[in-house]
Order: structure tokens, then sequence, then C-alpha cells
């Protein structure tokens, strides 16, 4: 069963995770900048019998009241995941992230290394070429578009997503207010974290969806080929948020990965 928990950080941002499983290795899941931590369902569903699995709400992102647009950073986002852990009791885990969550795992490693088991980074990046360029783009169809529910309609019916998956899509990101998704789409494409890859000394897997055009392969190898015995690979009939465009071989790579001893410890 699948549960709420609410949390307000040191700097007095609202955060939270949806949350699953009561006994063992704590697996924590962090979403991308278009989704909300009820994209992580069918993993917290498919794992919460073997780990303590929490999918964590970033402040901003529709789920609770909306911060002060200059709280949301990427260190801010960082905060969240810890002051989940710490209200959990998740002195150690692995960290699932997904586009932005695989960001959001790159600025957790430069604050706390000391916390993770192992570390999977879906469809993200150490840094998005031509990342301005990028972020004006967004900007301009925001507000072109005038409102996140139109924004969201005219960006999902770009990326060949099933129906119910369009439908999800649209969903969650129109949750979000345009302010706090103008701050996330900052946070999200304009890091680099490609000179700290080499000091990422944990079991690491790396994966994207086979049509990601968003974040392509080529993003994926680059992690790899910086993190010391990094696992490469591709889920395939998946796109951006292949976790859940092909729940299926995802969660079987993921159970792969962890099934060979990454991320097993239960801190």
């Amino acid at each position: 069963m699948i549960r709420a928990v609410q949390c307000e950080a040191a700097d007095g941002a609202i955060t939270g995770a949806r949350v699953a499983g009561a006994s063992g290795p704590a697996l924590i899941f962090v979403h991308g900048v278009g989704s909300t931590a009820a994209i992580w369902d069918r993993q917290l569903e498919a794992f919460g019998d073997r780990f303590r699995c929490a999918a964590i709400e970033l402040r901003g992102n529709g789920a609770f009241a909306d911060p002060d647009p200059s709280l949301i950073s990427r260190s801010g986002y960082a905060t969240d995941v810890l002051t989940v852990a710490d209200r959990l009791g998740m002195d150690r885990f692995t960290l699932v992230g997904c586009s932005l969550g695989g960001v959001v795992a790159f600025e957790l490693w430069r604050r706390a290394p000391q916390r993770f088991d192992a570390m999977v980074i879906l469809g993200s990046f150490a840094r998005y070429p031509n990342s301005r360029q990028y972020v004006e783009s967004i900007v301009a169809a925001v507000e072109q578009a005038g409102t996140m529910l139109a924004f969201a309609e005219q960006r999902a019916t770009k990326l060949g997503l099933s129906p119910e998956r369009l439908g999800e899509t649209i969903d969650q990101m129109a949750a979000k207010s345009v302010p706090c998704y103008l701050a996330a789409t900052q946070a999200t494409w304009t890091g680099d974290y490609r000179a700290m890859l080499a000091s990422i000394d944990v079991p690491a897997l790396v994966a994207c969806g086979e049509h990601d055009a968003v974040a392509p392969h080529a993003l994926s190898q680059e992690i790899a080929a910086g993190i010391a015995d990094a696992q490469l690979e591709v889920v395939p009939s998946a796109g951006h948020v292949a976790n859940a465009d092909n729940a299926s071989a995802f969660n079987d790579l993921l159970r792969s990965f962890l099934d060979d001893g990454n991320g097993l410890r239960s801190g």
C-alpha cells in the first residue's frame, strides 16, 4: 500500500514522499521536472515487498503548496531528499533518479556521498548541451501557451506517448504553477557535473529509454564513461520517462542490478 508523508525542510519549503514497504534496504526515487512522485507508483508497487521505498515529492512540483520560486534550486532539491530520508530513518539508500532526478543525485553526491549505497541514473545528463538556449525555448513556449495545462498538452503530444501515458503526463505537468515550473526548468537543465563523476565510488547503473529524444543515449554514455565500473543499459520500447513508459522492463533492470548485491545494505 502506498501512503503519503509531508515534511518541512529547514528553509521552510514543503516536501514529502509517496512511501511503500516497511522493512529492508532503502530505495529513494526522484522524479523529473515534468512529473510528480506518482510517476514512481509502478516501482513502489513492485519493490515495496523487499525494500523501504520513498518517491520524493520535490518542492514546487504541484503536490503541495507552492513555495517561493526562489527556494527552487538543485541544492533545495537535495535538501528535500535528505529531509525525507531523515524523517523516515533512511541513513543510507540507493537513489534512483529520472532526468532531473539524476541531476539531484549528482547534487546530493556532492553534499552527502556517505548517504549512498548505490545510484541509478535514468534518462539524465551530467551537462545538458546548449542548456541556456534550451531553457529559453521552454520559457518561451510556456509564456506563449499561457497556462501550464496548455503547455502540458502541447509538450506531451510531441513525445509519442500511449494514451495512458499521455493523460498521466499532462495531468502531472499541469499540476505545477508557471512560476515554479520555470524555476524548476532553470534548475534542471543548467548544471554541470562532469568533473565530479570520477569521484562516484558506489555501484552505479546508468540507463535511458530506447527512444529518448530529450536526453539521448550519448548523454547516458557520457555519464557511464565518467563513473568507474558503471553499468550502462537501454530500456527497450521506452522514451524519456522509461520507468513509466516500459515499467516492466525497467523494473527487471533495476531488480537485476539490486540482486547483484548493489545497494542492499539495510541502512
